[in-house]
């Protein structure tokens, strides 16, 4: 029977028992696409064979078995392996051409997450991650970013699927045998068959295995490093065809392969080639001495690379071959490998056997046109003969080798057996590691049935892998159970045994499964029938012979399918089916589940038990193993498995005791004499293993049955019931002989697996202990643990563990108990490890000690267990003793590591991750501690659980953080301080835009119902909210609207006078609509400046075009006025130039962030023909904003190729701003052909449209912006002065052209300020001066730009030109501009000041030989021109002074204009002047919305006769526009990149009329767009999340013009340029600081800008919005600044929802702080809580409600003397520790300003409280017991827990320290305080222990 027992005790109850069906197959039959051919072929066997009945046994079988093998497939993997997600399988499934990908799990229901079908046969499909970098090196792959993609193999190409939406296909250069997942990429086996023989000499073969790395990179070939014995190893190709792959493992990265030959398996590292071993192979491969040697490595590539260069499928011979053979596959026809001389040829190029007849004898091209049958194989003969030397020439065309990209390295083989054992190739593979973190690589020998397991460690460099001996176990099938580090083993017996590492843990009892008996196993004749002998038995072999290819052709599955088949065979034959089912193999094993395959076809999945739930049994088991030596530890493992994994084993509840006993078994104790464990209650049946076998006392029972009950707890509460008393009923008398007589020989086993490792185990249990202390959550295990604790203890005679223990728990721990004897010659055998201390080491001591500043010994840790301890330790070494190396160097010098001695752990490694990161900007050590917590990955829920006073110091730190955090400060820090502003807006910074939370907070959604009749005026996108907080007191915004609309028909307001006749009115109106459409036609440039940027389209619907309306509506009747009635004459063509402003200013709506594709632009293509010019513009505004990169090559060819003229002009301007200074190559190509000057003098003339040249021009100085190309300046400079050509075929417009030439030059040369010599003619040339010496403040260049300062010279100038030239000036000499009417004096020579008419005067001066004409208009311009130089000057700054100078000029003109001798300047000069002043202004107000440029800019849209041309409308508008730049969020910048592009814009010189680009092509005018750039700060409340307002205090860095100064904002505001600022702070008191330091680099602020300038704020309690009380007079705290004091008596708790939103507080406030009737004593605990509620939420501390709380409760229940144990006493001393400590004082002198952390009148009334409590006890009689105490005698049990309180809280030491201070005889307190100096007793305490040391029985009490 016994034999059964040890059976019995060692089984292991499986739970969990589901029927497992693939969930692919199911969906297979539903997926469209399915055939019912498909259908049949899956049914299951026995289904066909009642449906075929005719056919024979064995043609059926074959059918079925192979076909459905072949047919369907699949794999599991673990899905979820994110923390905290639930755990779950995800299948790959594959049938037919279907591949379907499924995921689910017991919680989450099964369902199909992709599925694919593919047009031929899946071969394989998998898993593999791909890394995506460009930096191909080793160290990358431990960080890249992966692509995780399914692979799917079928027989001619790869396709690849990535989770992200990618699709990849790539043709394969051969026949793949296999393909393998690696941690680089993937691996391929070529397949090769038996015939491959190289014909003639002896080539060099072919590699047999392939890498590759990327979906789009090449394939490889593998190369192998063999390590030869004598050093010299050599790496070369991997060509050996007898070296199968068997596993692939991706980390560590090991491919495991089988030798065919030599019947052996070895193990290599796959790793990446180094470049030297690149070079080795190459060279090797070349240098071969004859020429047959080069040759096969260069054909190698010559095939491989034609195929990857992606050749057309029809002329690849690949293809051809594969077509004419398309049935070989399946038909498996003789012929294939025959060699027959019609296909030779063919064959030779196929990718399958190739190079086998000399392909590279084709060059070039010819290889792939040849047919498939008429070439004759004799012509290529030439390769095969020996001496033929022509071989050489044929490498010439070659490309160049490929380079192999992956290595593996020899490291193991298995040794070679005696006999060579045929077939024994590994037919399933797994690692797994045993419970000690072994590792094995196991493999599975079918023929031999055997599992193979060899150890592998890293070597301690972690370089490479040392593999260890072999050991077999026998076995039919194996997997892992890699959750619980073990493997199941399926024995040929049909057992089920679960082994970790190679150590049997025990069977597994499956529930349904009947357990194969021992009598079923021997009666089953397996053993000696031939069928597991190696040898297959004949009827299986036919049936394979015929099959051979097919099989072999993917050799793993094949070998385990044939193996089934003998068992199906036997199975027929022998009858087996009465005996019941049985396990056949195991396989998809997942986490802790598997699923076994059963004899009747069906399958299970199981799940296998965890080792343990609890979560005390887990760290305490994971301490103990850590400890323990792996041999013994594993067997401890072993055995506490198979008892909590018995069947019918412990619920959670009593899995804590039962593991106490089974330690303590193992230990050497009895438990069931033990009077505590033997109490242990166990609901379920305990397993055998526990109880120790012993016979079975007889029914009647026994005394000590009765003892039993007597001494269980249970007699115990019912004896202490009330109703026990009611009934007085007498406690009875337990025998106590007895339980002496019980103790007394109770001894250990010493001959126990544990016994010797007692005192290790011991303190690692205790430090566990220490740790749990400092979780709140894990009070109830901590109760549990001392028991065990203090019986160790006492066993051990550790007197001050015990004295530890009694401090900590006084109730618990008793001082007397029952002691197990360990006898004085055993303890020899007790392992005292090194590490143990005497003292017992106590975390609260630890950190009083710090407090108080005195020398602790280093803290012992466990590594990876005790990890709470390490924090605490570190984080009050580096805040409190202010050692900052603390936490960055690893060793610590607070901490010794504990390590177990014989090996290094583990734990070395995983202390890597605590390194201290890039530590942020840090400056305070409060700052330092919180970003190291933050990186260790400390949270808030981690600070809750601590505590409080151990939570007290990081608390403290946190809330000097809080104050002013950096803004750079990572997500996870913010969190913990408490600032969910800055984490929101750290989190949003990692966002891809787009996708942002932000854009939804900042978009108005659909305009409300009344706009609905102006839906298309192209302005309804903008963001409201915003807008409306900018300019909240008007409503400007509307009215700009009104003003840029051009969508709604115009008011045409003619009287009809008497003497008009009816058809006069009608031409009367249509010409004043004539001139109206003038300025309509001129809006949307500046609705483009508007709206810029504002929308974020949808990509599934075209970008809405508001339509230009040209007609008008006559008032009174409304009648419509329209151009195209024919009364009138209008100019052709003429909207064609506005319609394309329409499209540009449509397309600018769309924001740099949006997610746009190429498709989408394409798909916006309109489809009438007049649209065309529309759909130019929003080309060119794509371009602008950045999204034509996106844009096909194919497609922008497509368009030029139309030759539109717009649409040419929209594109190239566009693709050239979107590559802004970048010298691309193809885009330069593609503007050259446009460009005349820049193709070669040879080439054709191309007829190519002169704007279309002017806009190539400008796009050549946009991409080579800034770079000072020599070449293109050279062409530049000449067309800026090009003559007209031979037949006069350039002079029209040439204006235009000569200034885009020029502009494209000052463009290419910005700022560069070379000496070009420029003969100094043209409006081009001055601006390109301008440009090269932007800023250079050059005097001699700017002399040149001189106005003329004689009549005779001025007569000479054209007056306009003195606009640019004085522009151009200025700008060189940037640093001179001032913002005064002076300076804008100073420009004008002297002779025009002095003669210069002013033009209010009546009189006309007269004077000869003065011009005035000439004069006056010298004089405008030129003060237009410096007007001009200081809006670019001032660009976006809002310069308060320049904006009144040039605001003055602007009155001046307007009132020039009315003047009654404007004649002599002429109005048109003057109208010029006015709206570049006008312009100049809005750049300088850019984005500001000024009202006072807005009433200018209103007042000229009114007028629209006279000489109010197209031009001046436009620029009117484009004032108006950069005014509310992007809708308020943008402004310009004044970088020479902007100025250049806003020279382009704002050209002065203005188009005549809509179709006019004789001097400046009108497209160009949109180049604003680069000059813009968000300024805009927009706060955002981060609990409502809605914008607000907030106040900003901007500092200025000091420059030579003003010193560092400080500005105060009201945001949303624009921000002055960043280049200009220091730091940015958002000022309280109302939000939280916030600072933004831009000192250290502006990256941060403009990431906030560019993603719609949201920055997040929060507010502080008790404070409103600006917007709910501007004044700040409502607010809570500015009631209750006056008193505090009465206040907070007064607070009312309704009051607190003002305060704070956060739930918890408020509950707080409407449960604990209300007054309820009759209160009672009540009263005061209640003005208790509402103080402190109030003390919390004013000083923004909400966090310490709950510690001011258990701060009270703890000091009343110590008054009611109820204090069961002492650590809430150890937290309120910690508390006043930190509070007196020395770094505390120090903060405070440091910071006086701050609040306190805790109210200064709370802590010294607890700290009163206490010590009143204590000094009563002492009065009371506590004195004799503290006297008993500290002799060492017995005292009263009634005082256990108020002496332990006494002695914590005045750190009495325990009396084994006083006998070295000899204290009897004392006479004096001075001596006494001399002898206790050394143990670091304070002195209040010993006042009080004085009267019992000096004899003197009265206490001192303070």
């Amino acid at each position: 029977m016994s034999n059964f027992y040890e059976e019995r005790a060692t089984m292991i109850a499986a739970g969990d028992l589901q029927e497992f069906v693939p969930f692919g197959r199911d969906h297979c039959k539903h997926h469209p696409n399915a055939l019912n051919l498909q259908l049949r072929q899956l049914q299951p066997a026995s289904e066909l064979w009642s449906s075929d009945g005719a056919a024979g046994l064995v043609g059926s079988l074959q059918e079925v078995t192979i076909h459905e093998k072949q047919k369907e497939s699949w794999q599991l993997r673990r899905g979820g392996s994110k923390i905290g997600e639930v755990d779950y399988d995800e299948e790959l499934y594959v049938a037919g051409n279907m591949v379907i990908w499924s995921k689910g799990s017991k919680s989450q229901a099964l369902a199909v997450y992709k599925a694919f079908t593919v047009d031929s046969p899946v071969q394989q499909a998998l898993w593999c991650d791909f890394i995506i970098s460009q930096d191909k090196s080793e160290k990358v792959y431990s960080s890249a970013e992966v692509e995780k993609c399914i692979c799917i193999l079928q027989s001619s190409c790869i396709n690849m699927h990535s989770i992200e939406g990618k699709d990849y296909i790539a043709s394969l250069p051969f026949q793949v045998a296999n393909v393998w997942p690696t941690k680089y990429g993937l691996l391929f086996e070529r397949s090769t068959s038996s015939h491959e023989v190289p014909p003639g000499p002896p080539r060099e073969p072919l590699p047999t295995m392939f890498s590759m790395l990327h979906p789009l990179d090449e394939i490889t070939p593998l190369v192998y490093k063999s390590g030869s014995l004598f050093g010299s190893s050599r790496v070369q190709y991997v060509v050996d065809h007898a070296m199968k792959i068997v596993f692939i493992s991706t980390d560590p990265s090991i491919v495991m392969t089988y030798d065919t030959v030599q019947c052996l398996h070895s193990v290599w590292v796959l790793r990446k080639v180094k470049a030297e071993e690149e070079n080795a192979v190459l060279k090797f491969s070349e240098q071969g001495g004859t020429p047959q040697n080069v040759a096969p490595s260069s054909s190698l590539t010559a095939n491989l690379r034609s195929l990857s260069k992606g050749d057309s499928p029809v002329t690849s011979p690949f293809q051809n071959y594969s077509s004419i053979h398309s049935q070989s596959r399946s038909t498996s026809s003789p012929s294939l490998h025959s060699r027959s001389p019609s296909i030779s040829n063919m064959a030779a190029l196929s990718r399958a056997h190739s190079p086998a007849s000399g392909v590279h004898s084709f060059t070039g091209v010819q290889r792939f046109n040849l047919s498939s049958h008429n070439q004759s194989p004799r012509r290529h003969s030439i390769s095969h003969s020996p001496d033929s030397n022509s071989n050489s020439s044929f490498l010439a065309p070659e490309t160049e080798p490929i380079v192999p990209e992956l290595c593996i390295d020899h490291l193991w083989t298995e040794a070679i057996t005696n006999i060579r054992e045929k077939n024994s190739q590994a037919s399933k593979v797994f690692i797994t590691s045993d419970l000690c973190g072994q590792k094995f690589l196991c493999f599975l020998v079918e023929s031999q049935l055997q599992l193979r397991c060899v150890k592998f460690q890293e070597s301690n460099d972690k370089t490479q892998l040392i593999f260890g001996s072999i050991t077999n176990i026998q076995a039919k099938d194996a997997a892992p159970v890699e959750k619980i580090d073990t493997m199941l083993v399926l024995e040929s017996s049909g057992n089920l045994v679960l082994y970790t590492g190679v150590v049997r843990v025990g069977k597994v009892f499956i529930p349904g499964l009947p357990a194969p008996s021992l009598t079923m196993s021997n009666a089953m004749p397996r053993p000696s029938t031939p069928l597991d002998s190696v040898s297959t038995p004949t009827p299986l072999s036919k049936l394979l012979g015929s099959l051979d290819e097919v099989v072999l052709l993917s050799p793993v599955p094949e070998l385990r399918d044939s193996s089934k088949l003998h068992d199906s065979l036997y199975n027929e034959d022998c009858t087996f089916q009465q005996l019941g089912t049985y396990v056949l193999s195991i396989r998809d094993p997942v986490r802790n589940r598997v699923t076994l395959e059963l004899s009747n076809g069906s399958m299970v999945r199981i799940t296998l038990p965890e080792i343990a739930t609890s979560e005390l049994v887990q760290t305490c088991l994971q301490a103990i193993k850590f400890i323990l030596p792996k041999e013994i530890a594993v067997q401890m493992l072993v055995k506490w498995y198979s008892v909590h994994s018995a069947p019918g084993g412990p619920s959670y509840h009593s899995e804590w005791n039962l593991f106490v006993i089974c330690l303590m078994n193992m230990m050497g104790y009895n438990t069931d004499r033990l009077a505590w464990t033997r109490n242990f209650d166990f609901e379920g049946s305990l397993s055998p293993v526990i109880a120790p076998k012993k016979a079975r006392p007889s029914e009647t029972g026994s005394d000590e049955d009765w003892e039993y009950l007597l001494n269980s707890d249970y007699h115990q509460k019912v004896e202490s019931h009330l109703l026990n008393r009611s009934l007085c009923l007498s406690p009875l008398e337990v025998s106590q002989i007895k339980n002496e007589d019980l103790s007394q020989n109770l001894s250990l086993d010493s001959s126990t697996l544990l016994f010797s490792h007692i005192p290790a185990m011991f303190f690692v249990l205790h430090l566990v202990y220490e740790e749990l202390k400092l979780n709140t959550l894990m009070g109830e295990g901590i109760h549990s643990l001392v028991d065990l604790l203090v019986q160790l203890a006492r066993d051990l005679k550790l007197e001050p563990y015990l004295d530890h223990y009694y401090r900590d728990y006084p109730t618990l721990v008793r001082t007397t108990g029952q002691v197990c004897t360990i006898d004085q010659g055993q303890t020899g055998f007790m392992h005292h490890p090194p590490f143990f201390t005497s003292e017992p080491p106590s975390i609260y001591q630890w950190v009083s000690s710090c407090l108080k500043g005195e020398e602790m010994p280093p803290y012992p840790y466990l590594p990876g267990i005790c990890e709470r301890s390490r924090l605490v330790v570190l984080s009050i070494a580096l805040y409190i003793l202010g050692d900052e190396s603390s936490v960055c160097d690893e060793s610590s010098h607070y901490l010794s590591r504990i390590t177990p001695a014989p090996q290094k752990s583990q734990a070395e490694q995983e202390e890597n991750r605590f390194s201290f990161r890039h530590s942020p900007s840090v400056s305070s050590l409060a700052e330092r501690l919180v970003v190291w917590m933050a990186n260790v990955g400390f949270t808030l829920r981690d600070l809750e659980t601590l505590p409080f006073g151990i939570a007290l110091p990081i608390r403290d730190a946190i809330y000097h953080c809080r104050e002013q955090p950096a803004a750079d400060w990572p997500e996870a820090v913010c969190l913990l301080i408490g600032r969910q502003d800055l984490s929101k807006q750290a989190c949003e910074g990692n966002i891809p835009k787009g996708k942002s939370s932000v854009t939804q907070v900042l978009s108005s959604d659909v305009p409300s119902g009344t706009e609905t009749e102006e839906e298309d005026d192209g302005m309804n996108d903008m963001n409201q909210e915003v807008m409306s907080l900018i300019w909240s007191e008007d409503l400007r915004v509307q009215d700009v609207r009104r003003l840029l609309q051009s969508a709604h028909p115009v008011r045409v307001n003619v009287v009809q006078y008497p003497e008009l006749s009816d058809h006069e009115f009608i031409e009367e109106k249509e010409n004043r609509l004539l001139q109206l459409c003038q300025r309509t036609m001129a809006l949307p440039v500046g609705r483009g400046m508007f709206t810029l940027f504002s929308y974020h389209p949808v990509p599934t619907e075209p970008l809405p075009i508001p339509k230009l309306n040209l007609t008008g509506r006559a008032p009174p009747r409304n009648t419509t006025v329209d151009l195209n009635s024919g009364n009138i004459d209008v100019p052709p063509n003429m909207t064609s130039w506005a319609s394309f402003h329409n499209g540009v200013a449509a397309g600018l709506k769309i924001a740099p962030a949006s997610q746009i594709d190429s498709a989408w632009i394409v798909y916006n293509k309109p489809k009438h023909a007049e649209l065309a010019n529309e759909y130019a513009g929003f080309l060119m505004a794509l371009g602008l904003n950045g999204h034509l990169t996106k844009l096909a090559t194919l497609n922008i060819h497509d368009y030029l190729t139309k030759g539109h003229e717009m649409t040419s002009i929209g594109l190239l301007l566009g693709v050239s701003a979107a590559k802004l200074g970048t010298m691309d190559m193809s885009i330069t190509r593609l503007l050259s052909i446009h460009i005349p000057a820049l193709l070669p003098p040879t080439s054709t003339e191309l007829d190519v449209p002169h704007n279309v040249q002017v806009a190539a021009v400008v796009g050549i100085g946009l991409v080579y912006q800034g770079t000072a190309h020599r070449h293109t300046a050279e062409v530049l400079l000449a067309e800026i002065g090009r003559p007209p050509g031979p037949e006069m075929e350039y002079c029209t417009d040439r204006e235009s052209y000569s200034l885009a030439a020029g502009l494209a030059l000052g463009m290419v040369c910005l700022g560069e300020g070379d000496t070009i010599n420029v003969d100094v003619t043209c409006p081009g040339a001055t601006l390109a001066l301008a440009m090269i010496y932007l800023k250079t403040n050059n005097r001699s260049i700017a002399d040149w730009l001189q106005a003329p300062d004689t009549m005779y010279l001025l007569d000479f100038v054209k007056p306009e030109f003195l606009l640019l030239r004085t522009l151009a000036r200025c700008l060189i000499l940037w640093d001179d501009i001032l913002p005064n009417s002076k300076w804008v004096d100073s420009n004008v020579p002297q002779i025009i000041r002095e003669n210069s008419i002013s033009l209010s005067e009546i009189e006309l001066p007269c004077s000869e030989d003065l011009n005035l004409e000439t004069l006056s208009q010298a004089h405008v311009y030129i003060i237009a021109g410096a007007c001009l130089s200081l809006g670019f000057r001032f660009a976006g700054s809002e310069n308060l002074s320049a904006f009144n100078c040039l605001h003055k000029f602007a009155k001046d003109f307007m009132t020039y204009l009315s003047a009654p001798n404007a004649s002599v300047t002429g109005p048109y000069n003057l109208e010029t002047c006015l709206s570049v002043v006008l312009l100049s202004l809005a750049m300088v107000m850019a984005g500001s919305g000024n009202l006072k440029v807005l009433q200018l800019c209103r007042f000229l849209h009114m007028k629209t006769g006279g000489e109010m041309n197209y031009g001046f409308h436009l620029a009117h508008h484009m004032a108006l526009g950069i005014l509310f730049l992007g809708g308020g969020r943008y402004s310009l910048s004044t970088s020479n990149s902007s100025i250049a592009a806003l020279l382009c814009a704002l050209y002065p010189h203005f188009p005549a009329h809509s179709t006019d680009n004789r001097y400046h092509l009108q497209a160009l005018r949109h180049l604003y767009v680069l000059a813009a750039e968000p300024r805009l700060l927009v706060p955002v409340d981060v609990d409502t999340n809605t914008p607000c307002y907030a106040l900003l205090e901007v500092t200025y860095k000091g420059t030579q013009w003003y010193e560092q100064t400080k500005e105060e904002l009201m945001a949303p505001t624009l921000l002055p340029e960043l280049h200009l600022l220091k730091q940015i702070k958002v000022k309280g008191p109302r939000y939280w600081e916030l600072l933004i330091d831009l000192s250290k680099g502006t990256q941060h602020l403009k990431s906030i800008l560019s993603k719609d300038g949201v920055l997040f704020v929060k507010l502080r309690a008790g404070q409103l919005s600006y917007k709910d009380d501007p004044m700040g007079w409502q607010s809570l705290l500015a009631q209750t600044v006056a008193n505090r004091n009465s206040e907070a008596r007064a607070f009312k708790p309704e009051t607190i929802s003002a305060f704070t939103s956060d739930p918890a507080l408020l509950s707080f406030a409407e449960y604990f702080c209300k007054p309820t009737v009759n209160m009672g004593q009540k009263q005061e605990l209640l003005d208790l809580f509402s103080s402190v509620l109030y003390e919390c939420v004013t000083q923004e501390t909400p966090e310490m409600l709950p510690a001011y709380i258990a701060m009270d409760q703890a000091v009343r229940r110590l008054g009611r003397r109820e204090m069961s144990e002492t650590s809430e006493l150890w937290q309120i001393k910690l508390v006043l520790e930190f509070f007196s400590s020395r770094s505390h004082q120090e903060r405070l002198q440091t910071h006086p300003k701050r609040g306190l952390f805790m109210n200064s009148e709370f802590l010294p009334v607890v700290k009163c409280s206490i010590d009143n409590t204590l000094d009563q006890w002492l009065q009371a009689g506590g004195d004799v017991c503290v006297h008993a105490y500290l002799s060492g005698q017995p005292w009263e049990e009634s005082q256990l827990s108020m002496l332990a309180c006494f002695l914590v809280y005045h750190s009495v030491p325990a009396p084994r320290h006083l006998p070295t201070v000899g204290l009897e005889g004392s006479t004096s307190f001075a001596e006494l305080l001399f002898k206790f100096k050394q143990l670091k007793m304070p002195v209040r305490a010993l006042l009080r222990l004085a009267p019992l040391l000096l004899g003197n029985p009265q206490p001192m009490v303070m």
